[in-house]
């Protein structure tokens, strides 16, 4: 521990906060009926992909840090089953999962971080980093075979051969994983996207060369590479037509904005065809002026969604694709030929993840439609539209998959239940397929509903949040703690969320709830769900810190309850919750009595470029560095030195403030620790070091006596 006087920081490492030296409890008011490890014990399922023949289905569990592979086959009625032998919590990350044409084996990605290209130590291995690598198993269970090193495993249709890739290499291998893979092509850009012909006979890919990127085409037969009509600007989402014979792909004619920057309108996106054998294409449509001008793809697209991709090409030669021309991201079809785009899906709310039937007729997606809090399944005709929801129920599905004979699978939560894997019964019922992988000892029945509230920002804004009340009746008001979500571009949910990361914060919310404080979560502008309007704000991030209205209203919002103790509020937040966090500390000091940053952005300007002195001086001034002589409460900064999302040096810059203005502050470092953070005993070294902050500064901090 380093005393700097008044301005006290005592700085621990992973290793002795994990040990107790920094969590000692603190003299608590707040008992809890259930430990954080309750609530923090069930398996999390992802990356769940259907089987390509038959009805089985895999996912992924993440059993606190101990990823596994499972398998289930509901039409036979056998009992889901773990196939991988993994048993640590040792920052090995499992995902990209690729079933092989005969479901008799599956290939996935392993490694300490899926996040990027970066290779990752997260377990402090003697050895150094280790890089991504492909393996393969079998179903029916045993060790796995490690392929290499790479990503992006896919097998040929006719099973043959398995692909992955390796930066700018697509390397092939026998099916099996045995032999020395051996480079089909090495390109000159990044390659992605890997996508087969029907008939195996041609392989379409990205290549990402910084200033453009290009639609490639290997034929196997001739061992060329065909080019689809290259440009200086930006190709993706490659789609081959029924016959194989012509690739669709999404143009866009102008560089992404930068990340936090907001922009609604831009230079018209389009959409293109391509012969596969001259590379000669056309435009087939182009996006209007104004909204949906820029594009913006689904979250199907981030690797949430096996396979997935932003355009469809179905069997009767409409392309289906998403777009916001209404403000909010539907699903439209326009044809092949060129013509006017029809919308599939019509509502103030957004489609979130797709998938497309192997028949080419039908598009299940998961959408906020009638429960702007949670998410729900719904089915739509390529052709005709019409969307029907599936599966009734009262609780969150999200991450579709379709079997190949039909089935429908997803992944479901509720407020008091955690996330699994549940496939759609003949009776239109969500069915658990795994319902022996969450413990007896899971504290469901302790758990809080949250409810769904608004409140005005500073601004007038209508804000959107989840307030989280404690079971406990009691004649004194409560402690109360914003939350305040990553991203921005998010949506928390009225229930465990299907991202990872958020699902465990949402069970320590819960557990902050079991202890007497009020938790209210909220949906600051910037995130998802609620329209491009919202999500692009105006003046938003680096470009004027709009979102600081938001975290007012709800200190507005919160100090005007009854059961609120006005003298005893507390804000967290990871990533940009962390920004969201140091902003409140450094502009509402006064109604914060603490706050814990977990790898936050402080200054826009030494975050990331941006061109021009006027925009510079006002990414300074969105910053939370910018007021830190108006900061006066204290706060706990965590932070993942391996982070490539947000650099150590933001929490460091932030440092220096604190001690040259005597702000009283604590530090936690995670050597190796990436963004989101790899390891379970990670997660509760956060979780528990910011309980004991909590407990320690809202206890000491209570209403003055009347």
């Amino acid at each position: 521990m380093i005393d700097f006087g008044l301005g006290k920081l005592r700085l621990w490492s992973a290793a002795a906060a994990c040990a107790g030296l920094f969590m000692t409890q603190a003299a608590g008011t707040h008992p809890a009926a259930f430990t954080l490890s309750d609530v923090m014990q069930a398996p999390f399922p992802y990356y769940m992909v259907a089987a390509p023949t038959g009805a089985a289905v895999a996912w992924v569990f993440d059993a606190k840090g101990c990823r596994n592979i499972w398998v289930a086959d509901p039409s036979h009625g056998a009992k889901a089953r773990q196939i991988t032998p993994y048993t640590e919590d040792d920052g090995f990350d499992i995902g990209e999962l690729a079933w092989s044409p005969d479901t008799t084996s599956i290939a996935f990605t392993r490694g300490q971080s899926l996040e990027d290209e970066t290779p990752a130590n997260v377990n402090n291995s003697p050895k150094g980093p280790m890089p991504k690598e492909v393996w393969v198993v079998a179903t029916a269970g045993g060790v796995p075979h490690k392929v290499g090193a790479g990503d992006s495993p896919s097998f040929s249709p006719d099973g043959s051969r398995l692909l992955f890739v390796d930066k700018k290499r697509i390397l092939t291998v026998a099916a099996s994983g045995d032999g020395e893979a051996q480079p089909l092509l090495i390109d000159q850009g990044t390659v992605d996207s890997l996508t087969w012909a029907p008939d195996g006979k041609r392989l379409a890919f990205v290549s990402h060369r910084g200033s453009h990127s290009l639609i490639g085409v290997y034929d196997f037969v001739d061992q060329t590479i065909v080019w689809l009509s290259p440009s200086l600007d930006y190709d993706s989402s490659p789609a081959f037509s029924p016959d194989g014979a012509r690739i669709a792909f999404v143009h866009v004619a102008e560089k992404a904005p930068p990340e936090y920057f907001s922009q609604r309108s831009g230079r018209p996106w389009s959409i293109w065809t391509a012969d596969v054998k001259t590379g000669q294409g056309r435009r087939v449509w182009i996006a209007d002026a104004g909204p949906g001008s820029v594009f913006h793809p689904t979250i199907s697209a981030n690797n949430d969604v096996p396979s997935a991709t932003n355009l469809f090409w179905t069997n009767h030669d409409d392309l289906v694709f998403p777009w916001e021309k209404s403000g909010w991201l539907h699903l439209y079809a326009v044809p092949v030929q060129g013509g006017t785009a029809r919308a599939l899906t019509v509502g103030k709310f957004e489609v979130i993840h797709v998938v497309f039937s192997q028949d080419r007729k039908r598009l299940v997606y998961s959408s906020t439609q009638d429960d702007t809090d949670r998410m729900h399944i719904w089915t739509v005709d390529a052709e005709h539209g019409s969307a029907v929801r599936t599966g009734q129920s009262h609780a969150i599905e999200d991450l579709p998959q379709i079997g190949a004979d039909g089935a429908l699978f997803a992944l479901q939560s509720d407020g008091d239940q955690p996330l699994h894997p549940v496939v759609l019964s003949a009776g239109e019922q969500w069915r658990r397929l795994a319902p022996e992988a969450i413990p007896s000892s899971f504290p469901s029945s302790k758990l809080v509903m949250p409810r769904a509230v608004t409140f005005r920002a500073k601004d007038g804004q209508e804000t959107h949040a989840q307030l989280f009340l404690p079971r406990e009746t009691t004649s004194k008001p409560h402690p109360a703690i914003l939350f305040f979500h990553g991203g921005p571009k998010r949506q928390m949910l009225l229930g465990f969320d299907p991202k990872r990361t958020y699902s465990w914060i949402y069970a320590f919310n819960q557990y902050l709830v079991a202890e007497g404080y009020i938790v209210l979560s909220v949906n600051y502008r910037g995130g998802t769900g609620y329209g491009l309007d919202y999500r692009e704000a105006d003046d938003l991030g680096p470009g004027g810190g709009s979102e600081l209205n938001d975290l007012l209203g709800a200190i507005t919002y919160l100090r005007g309850r009854q059961d609120v103790d006005s003298h005893r509020l507390g804000i967290w937040g990871p990533s940009y919750g962390g920004l969201m966090t140091a902003l409140g500390l450094a502009r509402a000091s006064d109604a914060l009595a603490a706050g814990v940053d977990y790898s936050g952005i402080h200054n826009w300007s030494t975050y990331e470029p941006i061109d021009g002195a006027d925009a510079n001086r006002r990414a300074v001034e969105s910053s939370p560095i910018a007021t830190i002589d108006q900061w006066h409460s204290p706060v706990l900064l965590v932070q993942a030195d391996d982070d490539s999302v947000v650099p150590f040096q933001q929490a460091a810059e932030l440092i220096e403030g604190l001690r040259s203005h005597n702000i009283d502050h604590d530090v936690i470092m995670i050597p190796n620790e990436i963004h989101d953070m790899a390891r379970y005993s990670s997660w509760m070294m956060l979780f528990n070091a910011a309980d004991v902050y909590f407990n320690r500064h809202l206890d000491k901090r209570s209403a003055p006596a009347p």
